[in-house]
């Protein structure tokens, strides 16, 4: 049976986003890791926007969004259920913390890691932009041990990448200086055997290489 194929990219938060639904579903696929600099005309051809991450599916129909790729992979299977099908009100404030930090906070910690790129403010005003969504995390995680459940939901892996880029920039900052509960829930996430494998390193694909698949030989 053919499998779908995952063009990635290993540090982009969204590309994390996407390798951890897939692994939490255990949904095997062929893994294509890249390099910015020299996108493979294979997943040019297939999505000319050239970002990642971009999952083929057998049937050559494309998904090109993190999100709904963690979505395609957990509807089939999710016995955990992250998606939160069985608790309705945790699922809306699941969307919703989602839909913030994409659309809120991710310009603000672009603006914050790149700040060199956008002299219009200092990156310690970026900073406190980006961190308003840090506030609110630690509000949740004061409730509960994961930002809407006492297990991790669909919202901690897809917002957890993004944390931790955050919290990389710079290295002067500590992020349980300022966020103890967000760092304590991103280091429970980090060091779990999912994050673990991940953000396995693969060698950068290559045609004439064998194939990569992110849950083993097949």
């Amino acid at each position: 049976m053919a499998l779908a194929v995952l063009y990635t990219f290993r540090r982009c938060p969204y590309a994390i986003r996407a390798r951890l639904g897939l692994l939490l579903a255990q949904c095997n696929v062929e893994i294509r890791e890249i390099t910015l600099k020299a996108k493979p005309l294979e997943m040019l051809a297939v999505s000319p926007k050239g970002t990642v991450p971009v999952l083929v599916l057998p049937n050559g129909d494309v998904i090109a969004q993190s999100l709904d790729i963690m979505r395609w992979a957990l509807m089939p299977r999710d016995p955990l259920d992250l998606l939160c099908h069985k608790n309705p009100a945790a699922a809306d404030k699941m969307a919703l913390l989602i839909e913030q930090n994409d659309v809120q906070f991710k310009p603000w910690l672009d603006r914050y890691k790149y700040s060199d790129r956008y002299p219009e403010q200092t990156q310690a005003d970026y900073y406190r932009q980006a961190s308003c969504f840090l506030i609110q995390l630690e509000h949740c995680l004061s409730e509960t041990p994961f930002l809407v459940s006492h297990t991790p939901r669909l919202a901690d892996y897809a917002i957890a990448p993004f944390i931790r880029q955050f919290a990389a920039v710079e290295t002067k900052r500590v992020l349980s200086d300022d966020f103890p509960a967000v760092a304590t829930w991103l280091e429970r996430l980090m060091s779990s055997e999912i994050f673990i494998s991940a953000m396995h390193k693969h060698v950068i694909w290559n045609a004439s290489h064998a194939p990569i698949y992110l849950l083993g030989d097949w």
